[in-house]
């Protein structure tokens, strides 16, 4: 009883830390589209059939930028999407780089990024996943961020799959994202980004030295974070959404995405103070495990006082998810059965990320030993 009472405690804490950031953050404004010209760089990596409709969405809703995308020399699939967007759109600004792989232990991601860094003319530069799909709205707020803060990160929602997994996948992020990056924030500055989507300035990259100094770091997004707060630069985490779309048609494609989020979500526990670390253990790590004790309390002794109890908390989570999804992202994303598995599933993730350290990235399998410390496997 006491495990349902505090775990509805939790989420009401969370979704209102979370409406309190996003009701009082500055509203949009003009000014910080004004400084240059704007490069939205995705690295490319075939392997989701959903890569051309994703970078196509941001070519429509973004038209003005400047596109540099990266791609690997022996990605042919890859090569061809970007091939016949550049052919469907002559008038939009496409740069198509091919590169070589880089050296064993050596991040793919960060080393692109450096070579469009080093393409990209002077003003913002936007990384964007290459399935993630950047609405006006979020162009607008990370732009604007960047007038009072060294980098601007975005909010993730999962476009809904048309198959088990894949809908397992958008809840969990779904579930989590808003109420997980939001809570925190009037207390303290992002302990992290989000990798899928942030916008920097150019020139602060450059007096950073570029990617050059964190090409051996595993997960971009905490190097990245580290990286711009080593020298007392400011994050701002916008709370305006972007869309992913991750294709995810088996198993354990399933199981393989979510180790490699909760291996890195070990990396960066890390590298956070003992109270940034319980804060992060009550808020996120907690809640699942209140919850299973919940439920298996009322299964196993079900009083009608311990079966009301559950209702109101499964209703109550129910509400809060589906009011904080549309007031963040427009719409009720919420799907009742699979929102549950996914939060229930969540204990079997970590224990999963903490005994086995290889992870599956696309094409690509890491043995991991420390962020800055990884080897091909």
């Amino acid at each position: 009883m006491i495990a349902l009472i505090i775990y509805t405690g939790i989420l009401l804490i969370k979704a209102l830390l979370a409406w309190r950031y996003t009701g009082t953050y500055p509203r949009s404004t003009a000014a910080g589209r004004q400084s240059g010209v704007v490069s939205i760089c995705q690295p490319i990596l075939s392997g989701d059939p959903d890569l051309e409709r994703a970078l196509e969405s941001t070519l429509l809703a973004v038209p003005e930028a400047a596109y540099i995308w990266l791609v690997d020399d022996a990605d042919f699939v890859a090569a061809d999407v970007a091939a016949r967007l550049v052919r469907r759109y002559p008038a939009h600004r496409i740069r198509i780089i091919s590169l070589s792989e880089p050296a064993d232990g050596v991040n793919p991601k960060l080393f692109k990024l450096e070579v469009a860094l080093k393409t990209a003319s002077a003003g913002i530069l936007i990384v964007l996943d290459d399935d993630t799909r950047l609405p006006r709205r979020g162009f607008e707020a990370l732009c604007d961020a960047l007038e009072r803060c060294e980098l601007s990160t975005g909010l993730p929602f999962y476009r809904d799959a048309d198959n088990f997994h894949g809908r397992l996948l958008a809840q969990f992020v779904n579930n989590n994202s808003a109420l997980t990056y939001l809570p925190l924030l009037p207390l303290s500055e992002p302990v992290s980004i989000n990798g899928m989507c942030y916008a920097v300035k150019t020139s602060t990259l450059n007096e950073l030295g570029g990617f050059t100094r964190i090409l051996r770091h595993l997960t971009d997004d905490l190097a990245v974070a580290d990286l711009v707060r080593s020298t007392g630069g400011r994050i701002v985490q916008t709370p305006f959404p972007q869309e992913v779309a991750t294709t995810v048609n088996s198993l354990s494609r399933y199981i393989s995405q979510m180790h490699r989020w909760y291996v890195f979500a070990l990396l960066l526990m890390r590298r956070q103070s003992p109270a940034m670390n319980v804060a992060i253990l009550v808020l996120c790590g907690l809640p699942p495990i209140l919850l299973i004790i919940g439920i298996v309390q009322a299964a196993l002794i079900p009083s009608p006082m311990l079966l009301s109890l559950l209702g109101v908390a499964l209703l109550c989570r129910a509400i809060v998810l589906m009011l904080v999804q549309r007031f963040l992202s427009g719409r009720v994303r919420h799907r009742p059965v699979l929102s549950l598995i996914s939060e229930l599933l969540q204990p079997l993730h970590l224990l999963h990320a903490l005994l086995i350290k290889s992870i599956r990235w696309r094409t690509r399998h890491y043995r991991v030993f420390d962020n800055d410390r990884f080897a091909s496997l």
